[in-house]
């Protein structure tokens, strides 16, 4: 199976996670959006979705989803997103599409967080992916210094045309490179403490309940 045939499985085996009638909480990214498609094909359909971002919430509209602001949702009994990579005890690295501020408040309102994910996303230490990191803008040289100084590289992420990217918040991002991340709670905690840091993309306080893993034999379920 390809990469994207092992995200549309795990997007299909998440409705299981769904109660219909009710509101979930819904991520960002490719493998999301096989789950937003899935999530169109559900009868009876939800109350509503609790999105993570613009792009998510523009294809909830195009499946005729109602989408609710976070702040008319006082509690979700799932949120459904995905991992850039996730280790054995349900801590993740996210933010490779942007939207970690976003998809940490809304998982900050699940009872459970189901991660969708192929197997090429499963590690045992997190760190080869670069960490994203949502800053405030005159902040950024000197958080690139602080990284420096943990030995690691952060650099400000560049959309293809050369611009600064930015966030759905209208921040820029650091991918911070070098980084092996054996206490992803310590680490958390620590960043997220730094002037200038909107968040940092580790899910160890908000990880994981369980995690759907599409592998060649099909969905394995792991359990944190």
């Amino acid at each position: 199976m390809t990469q994207d045939e092992l995200k549309a499985l795990v997007g299909q085996a998440a409705l299981a996670y769904v109660v219909p009638g009710e509101l979930v909480g819904v991520g960002t990214g490719s493998t999301v959006n096989h789950f937003i498609d899935a999530l169109a094909t559900m009868t009876p359909r939800v109350a509503g979705a609790v999105s993570s971002s613009h792009a998510s919430t523009a294809r909830l509209h195009a499946h005729g989803i109602r989408v609710l602001e976070a702040t008319e949702v006082q509690r979700l009994p799932v949120y459904v997103d995905g991992a850039d990579e996730i280790d054995g005890h349900g801590f993740m690295i996210k933010g490779g599409g942007a939207a970690l501020t976003r998809e940490k408040i809304v998982a900050d309102l699940a009872d459970r967080f189901v991660c969708i994910a192929d197997a090429s996303k499963r590690v045992e230490v997190l760190g080869q992916f670069p960490l994203p990191v949502e800053v405030i803008a005159m902040a950024a040289h000197q958080l690139e210094r602080r990284f420096a100084a943990l030995g690691a590289t952060a650099t400000l992420r560049r959309r293809a045309d050369g611009a600064v990217q930015l966030t759905d918040n209208g921040h820029p991002l650091l991918d911070v490179q070098g980084l092996r991340i054996t206490d992803p709670l310590a680490m958390e905690t620590e960043i997220n403490q730094w002037p200038g840091v909107v968040t940092v993309g580790l899910f160890a306080r908000h990880r994981a309940s369980l995690c759907l893993l599409g592998t060649p034999e099909g969905v394995q379920t792991l359990v944190f």
